[in-house]
């Protein structure tokens, strides 16, 4: 058993709608960042009451560069999006001292699915084109 080599996974797509409106900011080396949140619900019934009911979760998602820009410039509270990424985990210290950590999806692929208004052309935050697009801020993959 010890010979067993598993390969690496971490993706994730997620279908869901902003719950606030995105927010732009810049690295100091100048790359744009945008982070959002979004509701992501499933529905279900319920084994015990026959009841439907649902489940949201509000997942933290983090574009970089052009994405980020198009983000932006196009989503607003409420947006219906496709995120297609990876999750990242991150720690860090309040104000208070307290000890703080947060998992978030860094996006790879933004598809913008609202319908678009009369009049207004479409944009979608493509794809990046290489995995230097997709690496944040120097952070480093490493397997665990």
């Amino acid at each position: 058993m010890a010979d067993l080599r598993l390969g690496y996974l971490n993706a994730v797509q997620l279908i869901g709608r902003l719950v606030a409106d995105p927010e732009l900011r810049y690295t100091q080396k100048g790359a744009p960042v945008c982070d959002f949140r979004i509701a992501s619900s499933r529905r279900y019934k319920n084994r015990e009451t026959g009841e439907q009911q649902e489940e949201t979760l509000f997942i933290n998602v983090v574009a970089w560069r052009r994405q980020a820009e198009l983000a932006n410039d196009f989503l607003k509270k409420g947006s219906a999006v496709l995120i297609e990424g990876r999750l990242r985990s991150r720690q860090w210290e309040s104000a208070q001292g307290e000890k703080r950590s947060a998992i978030e999806v860094v996006a790879r692929r933004i598809q913008f699915l609202d319908l678009p208004q009369a009049g207004t052309t479409t944009a979608a935050a493509p794809a990046s084109e290489t995995d230097e697009d997709y690496k944040d801020d120097g952070a480093v993959d490493t397997p665990f």
